[in-house]
């Protein structure tokens, strides 16, 4: 049980270190479903694998939502 926490807190620190990378939600992704998976039957790799594939893919989802909004402007009138 040790061990799970001490790998939990280096994960952790390890993402908080590098949340400004450019595989945007694969980090994310990957930790999540690296936990899922080994919990699920010890398949931690295949899980994370599949984790930074979702997270990459709802990153970028989320990016293009952002910029298909237009941009409300604070210099125009009110009216």
């Amino acid at each position: 049980m040790k061990t799970i926490l001490a790998g939990a807190a280096v994960v952790a620190a390890i993402v908080t270190m590098t949340a400004s990378a450019d595989a945007k939600g694969c980090l994310k992704g990957a930790v999540v479903g690296g936990a899922v998976g080994h919990f699920a039957g010890h398949h931690g790799v295949l899980g994370a694998a599949a984790g930074c594939a979702i997270g990459h893919h709802r990153a970028n989802k989320a990016e293009r939502q952002n910029a298909s909004q237009p941009q409300r402007s604070t210099t125009g009138s009110r009216y």
